[in-house]
């Protein structure tokens, strides 16, 4: 791998910079230097938070990035300086003027995304509590749903379905009288069952 000296490389990413914003592409075939050493020169200076665009496009069509650096350069300058830092880099404070409340009302925006984003998620907690606190009621419902069901079928194998209880000892029965006179003895439940579908005369005592 080639080492070049620190002034090579210095005066190259300076050719990068305003006034000249030299391509990094016309600088490769200038110097035989590799467009790669040269973006990578280039992004070590921008790191610095210097304006290096190396695109060879006006001032105006410079990134975000490029912009904001000179802001941050011409920040501390009065105004015989800044005009100076303007002579030099080939650009103009009307130009920077711009650039600087571009960057506030970023900044600003950006702010107001933040504040926006705490009350979106202040939302999304509250939110997220009150599912949480009915899921758990609807599991507690169930649990108990569950509980009586289990008990039900307990009592039933304790005493017996219904049809069970029919038989058991001091169970009311029924006496069913048909049409033809005749009397048929059946427990209440299954009386009162028959007694729907078939026209007789019903009489239930208790055994």
């Amino acid at each position: 791998m080639e080492t070049y000296s620190t002034e090579r490389k210095e005066a190259l990413v300076r050719r990068m910079m305003p006034p000249e914003n030299a391509l990094v592409s016309a600088l490769a075939r200038e110097t035989g230097i590799t467009e790669q050493t040269l973006y990578r020169w280039r992004r070590q200076a921008k790191g610095q938070g210097l304006a290096v665009p190396g695109d060879g496009k006006n001032p105006e069509g410079w990134s975000s990035e490029d912009k904001f650096a000179v802001v941050l350069e011409s920040a501390p300058l009065n105004a015989a300086e800044l005009a100076e830092y303007c002579r030099r880099n080939g650009l103009y404070p009307e130009q920077i003027a711009v650039w600087r409340v571009a960057c506030q009302a970023a900044n600003a925006n950006a702010t107001e995304q933040a504040r926006e984003q705490r009350h979106q998620s202040k939302d999304d907690k509250q939110r997220i509590g009150r599912l949480e606190k009915e899921l758990q009621r609807k599991e507690k419902a169930l649990a108990e749903a569950a509980a009586l069901l289990i008990l039900r079928k307990k009592a039933q194998v304790i005493w017996g379905s219904n049809e069970d209880d029919d038989q058991r000892p001091g169970s009311p029965v029924m006496y069913i009288v048909d049409t033809r006179g005749g009397a048929v003895r059946l427990p209440a439940g299954e009386g009162l069952r028959r007694a729907g579908r078939e026209p007789a005369h019903v009489s239930t005592l208790d055994r």
